[in-house]
């Protein structure tokens, strides 16, 4: 290699910032395991995290929603500020920004399992480099396979049969929508699933990709029961029927299906998930969400275990309200081969169907019949309003 073609020697990371910004709106959903909700309007719990990585006057940004209280997550805003500010920033400070697997070992050793911490600095440092190397995040990770990404929707549980109903309309009619997951684990018992998934079969006919997620809420004996009364009406997927550790289970349910693709999600956090699960034919794909591996880095390493394997992967992750989250989950997808990615990437939250972003007021990253192209400007190419942080933040700190 010739001095004049080397990479550049990229600056060292010389500050940190963590900031809890507010909502200007608010999302609530029913699920199998408690409601998914972001809270009330100045409330932490519930808030994203935003975090800013500095080198050489440059800012990579990124940005996580914990999802406690939740079932398989247990991370707060508090636990991501504690990890960022106490145990990983002051240990990050001073070390090289495009030493991926570096920071990434470094955090492994420190505090594994503060996934959403983690991510939330992977992304900013994908971010940062990119804009120090002018490029876009996709060119860092495997370059541009999938220019235009299709999008799922996950159709919220609801008392009301009209509601679901409604949602689903909406995101085949509004938005071009061809891959709807059902939430599913209906309190009243597994024949309201069986009557949701019909209901929005007929409605949206043989066209649209329809699967359904209870979020660990059924057993074998529901999940094939149920599977059997839909047997003419084409279950298209099926997304973590049972407790996330009973992979036994999931591959007995994988092993009766009758060619309904099984998903495990709940089951996968670490790359040991992703091997114990592909080891004991728990899955045919894995459900990749970049806040539950930590960030890029690591999902890349499923990613490569998938491939070994032979399943595919889906990108998930709803993204609600932040461009920043959804922009890291593009990248990711567009650098993997379509073939193996299960068409229906689940960030369409994070691009305006629920409400603004609201500290990105501008964005050219948006949705087109059903798809959306990564952004293509430096790093992840999303632009945040600092004046908007300012205003919305509830609790911030730095290490430097």
């Amino acid at each position: 290699m010739t001095e004049t073609s080397r990479t550049p020697d990229l600056p060292a990371i010389d500050r940190i910032d963590v900031v809890v910004t507010d909502f200007t709106g608010r999302v609530t959903r029913m699920r199998s395991k408690g409601s998914y909700d972001t809270g009330e309007g100045g409330s932490l719990l519930g808030k994203p995290v935003l975090v800013r990585v500095h080198a050489d006057g440059v800012t990579g940004y990124g940005q996580i929603r914990p999802l406690a209280p939740h079932h398989a997550m247990s991370e707060t805003y508090a636990s991501m500020k504690t990890a960022i500010c106490e145990v990983y920033g002051p240990r990050l400070i001073g070390r090289r920004v495009m030493d991926f697997e570096g920071n990434q070992a470094l955090m492994s050793q420190l505090g594994p399992a503060n996934w959403n911490a983690r991510a939330a600095l992977d992304h900013a440092l994908y971010d940062l480099t990119g804009k120090l190397l002018g490029c876009p995040a996709h060119d860092l990770i495997g370059g541009l396979s999938q220019k235009r990404i299709p999008l799922e929707w996950s159709v919220s549980m609801a008392r009301d049969p009209g509601k679901v109903k409604d949602d689903a309309l909406r995101a085949v009619q509004e938005f071009g929508i061809r891959v709807l997951c059902l939430k599913a684990g209906h309190p009243d018992g597994w024949a309201e699933d069986v009557k949701n998934f019909r209901m929005i079969r007929n409605l949206v006919g043989e066209d649209v990709s329809l699967g359904m997620d209870p979020n660990t809420g059924w057993t074998v004996a529901s999940t094939l029961r149920i599977l059997d009364a839909l047997r003419d009406d084409r279950v298209d997927y099926i997304e973590q029927p049972l407790p996330r550790d009973d992979l036994a289970g999931m591959a007995a349910i994988r092993a009766n299906a009758n060619g309904v693709v099984v998903m495990a999600d709940e089951s996968l956090a670490s790359l040991q998930d992703a091997w114990n699960i592909a080891r004991s034919g728990a899955a045919d794909v894995l459900c990749l969400k970049l806040y539950k591996h930590g960030g890029i880095t690591q999902a890349r390493k499923i990613a490569a275990v998938a491939e070994a394997a032979n399943l595919r992967i889906n990108i998930g992750g709803l993204a609600v309200f932040s461009q920043l989250e959804a922009a890291a989950g593009a990248h990711f997808c567009a650098s993997r081969p379509a073939a193996q990615v299960m068409p229906g990437a689940e960030f369409i939250f994070g691009l305006g169907v629920a409400g603004p972003d609201p500290l990105v007021p501008e964005t050219g990253f948006v949705i087109e019949d059903g798809h959306v192209r990564p952004p293509t400007g430096p790093g992840l190419g999303i632009t945040v309003d600092e004046d908007a942080v300012a205003k919305l933040a509830l609790a911030s700190d730095s290490v430097s």
